[in-house]
């Protein structure tokens, strides 16, 4: 079949989607589909072709917070594709993927995240004014939905849409050792004390839907002994000064340290135990990385990870409990966190694979284009 992926943006500030989305394209791509990867830039357009996959960026044009851009729009005037797959929602590109079925072809759409209950409401007089102006008509408009787990699957139906729905998790990839040596040996030049400490890891976007101030605070609530907090994460609702000023005020730069992780390699290398507190998350990709890296993972229940509390893999908890399980699973020691994250990493890499995923996506596809009768 002739696929095309589009997504606002590539750009890794934007959180998961901007690296689990090529990986998608390309299993597509691998498994025998000619597909179109299609994106807006702030800057200057490209193209690059890879075997059955074309990755082509588009200039960003005014106002840049919605991607609109004319070069996008024309392309998928032009597309032959089969299927118009666009990730993430209220943005302007939508709308032209919306238009593109319109002349031929299935529109399906994976919300990212962005049907949960939480990331729903947040600001919700601006998602009104995008459905409406934005991209208007095109939830009605959609033959299909794609959600990355049942959960998110729940919250397409908790809204009453009633198109078929395709669950298709993420997939992970096995880190090779090199890669994870030559990460931990740049973070611990740029931070001297992860060589000698214990540490739990934050490494996600800085946004408030991480939880992450709450985390902060929860972290300064109790001693710690040895252990040190390391937050390293994209800067969006807040910054790595903001944060730091958080550090200086509570008199805890001996307890947490904060570092931008743009464009330096992920930290998973250097973490005894890794959290992620957040609200919600429609799969939570730096979840399923720290455990194929062999970390056991801390994370709330409302991300699709309870399967962690099976077999010793790690902890899927209420908000309320995060303090008390975190406290339990610092007592443990290293040898027993290690042997929890080996099993952890066994699991997701036997359950979660990209080629799973564009499988399941294809029979969606074929089922969407050539409904039986």
């Amino acid at each position: 079949m002739k696929l095309a992926h589009i997504i606002p943006s590539l750009e890794a500030r934007h959180g998961g989607p901007s690296s689990s989305v090529p990986a998608l394209a390309a299993a597509c791509a691998a498994i025998g589909h000619e597909v179109e990867l299609l994106a807006t830039v702030p800057g200057s357009g490209t193209m690059v072709t890879a075997g059955a996959l074309t990755t082509t960026t588009f200039p960003r044009d005014w106002p840049q917070k919605f991607c609109p851009s004319a070069g996008l729009r024309d392309a998928l005037a032009r597309t032959p594709a089969e299927i118009i797959h666009h990730h993430s929602l209220w943005l302007r590109t939508l709308h032209y993927a919306h238009q593109a079925a319109a002349r031929g072809g299935k529109l399906v759409i994976s919300p990212r995240g962005m049907m949960s209950p939480w990331a729903w409401n947040h600001h919700r007089q601006r998602k009104f004014f995008a459905s409406t102006f934005i991209h208007p008509g095109a939830f009605a408009a959609a033959a299909g939905w794609h959600a990355t787990s049942v959960e998110e699957a729940d919250d397409i139906r908790r809204l009453g849409f009633k198109q078929p729905v395709c669950v298709a998790p993420n997939g992970v990839r096995l880190p090779a050792v090199e890669r994870l040596m030559g990460a931990r040996a740049a973070w611990r030049e740029r931070c001297p004390a992860i060589g000698q400490r214990p540490v739990a890891l934050f490494y996600s976007r800085f946004h408030r839907k991480k939880r992450l101030r709450e985390l902060f605070h929860l972290w300064l609530a109790a001693p710690r002994g040895d252990w040190l907090l390391l937050l390293i994460g994209v800067p969006e609702e807040y910054s790595v000064t903001e944060i730091q000023g958080w550090i200086t005020a509570a008199g805890a730069e001996d307890r947490v340290a904060v570092y931008d992780g743009t464009d330096m390699p992920t930290p998973y290398g250097v973490a005894s135990l890794f959290l992620l507190p957040s609200h919600s998350e429609n799969f939570g990709l730096v979840i399923a990385e720290a455990l194929a890296a062999g970390v056991p993972a801390l994370v709330t229940d409302t991300t699709p990870w309870t399967a962690l509390n099976l077999d010793h893999r790690g902890w899927c908890v209420p908000w309320a409990d995060f303090h008390r399980t975190l406290e339990a699973a610092m007592a443990e020691g290293p040898d027993r966190l290690s042997e929890r994250g080996q099993r952890a990493r066994s699991w997701v890499l036997r359950e979660y694979s990209w080629e799973k995923s564009a499988g399941e996506l294809t029979a969606f596809y074929r089922q969407l284009h050539s409904p039986s009768p």
